[in-house]
Parts: C-alpha cells; sequence; structure tokens
C-alpha cells in the first residue's frame, strides 16, 4: 500500500488535585489534567496520529469514556493497544511529530524522556519522534491556563 499519514489532536482541561503526566512523565505543576484516563493529550493525540494514518478508528473506539473498567489508564498502555493494532495490520512507524500547546510549565526540559516512554511503549526507536511545544500567546482557554493541547503527525508505512 505505502505510506501513509495521520493526524490527532487531544485537549484536556486543567484541573487542580491531577498530576500532570505528558508522554508518561509525571511533570510538577500545580494543575494537573483532567480525563477518564491519565489525561495525557500527548499520547493521545499521537494515538489518533497513528490510528488514523493507518485507516483505524480512533482512541474513543478502543478505549471509550463510559467504561469504567479503564478509568486512570496510563496513556503508554493506550500506545501499546495501537502498537498492537498497528502491528496486525502490518503496518509500521515511519515518524511522528507532536506539538504541546500550554502557557507553562515549561516541556521541553522533559521531552527526552517523554520521547523514551513513548518510544518504549510503540517499539521504535526514540529518534523517529518529534516533541515540541509553544504557547498560545495568552489568547483563549489554553492562553487563560485552563487547559492543555496537543497536535501530531504521524506516518506509518503499510
Amino acid at each position: 500500500m505505502g505510506s501513509r499519514s495521520g493526524i490527532g489532536y487531544d485537549v484536556h482541561r486543567l484541573v487542580g488535585g491531577r498530576p500532570l503526566i505528558l508522554g508518561g512523565v509525571d511533570i510538577p505543576s500545580e494543575k494537573g489534567l483532567d480525563g477518564h484516563s491519565d489525561a495525557d493529550v500527548l499520547s493521545h493525540a499521537i494515538a489518533d496520529a497513528l490510528l488514523g494514518a493507518a485507516g483505524l478508528p480512533d482512541i474513543g473506539h478502543f478505549f471509550p469514556p463510559t467504561d469504567q473498567s479503564i478509568k486512570g489508564i496510563c496513556s503508554l498502555d493506550i500506545l501499546k493497544r495501537v502498537a498492537l493494532e498497528l502491528h496486525e495490520l502490518g503496518a509500521s512507524i515511519i515518524n511522528i511529530d507532536s506539538t504541546l500547546v500550554a502557557e507553562k510549565p515549561k516541556i521541553l526540559p522533559y521531552a527526552d524522556e517523554m520521547k523514551k516512554n513513548i518510544a518504549h511503549a510503540l517499539k521504535i526507536d526514540p529518534k523517529l519522534i518529534g516533541i515540541k511545544a509553544t504557547t498560545n500567546e495568552c489568547m483563549g482557554f489554553l492562553g487563560r491556563e485552563e487547559g492543555m493541547a496537543a497536535m501530531s503527525v504521524a506516518s506509518v508505512e503499510i
């Protein structure tokens, strides 16, 4: 079939009393992301990009928020399931590029650890993963620090 690309996007509300998990890394922060899982927006965007590239349904199909048996699931486990789905199709990951959007905290000091965690979950080389961060220039709900978003593009060979 050849090379295919997919995009992923995720957003979660920032709330007190929850850890901030991004790329499987617990980042020191006053607020964390709210969600049915650990709310790791980076891993969720990557999962959807990979699933889209393979022509599969989104992560909500595989991990519905109504399923109480997966409440609090680690998003790296979601990525492991995505890797299994790709493997069953005979697909291999060419590369992943992602951007986190948040006013704070600083994300890039944790990027290498995030890449290692994501690469381990997907069974790929960390060099195939790009992680960048930007702010929303204090505009909108992201700029008001009400939430955090992530975008991802992934290419697979099928």
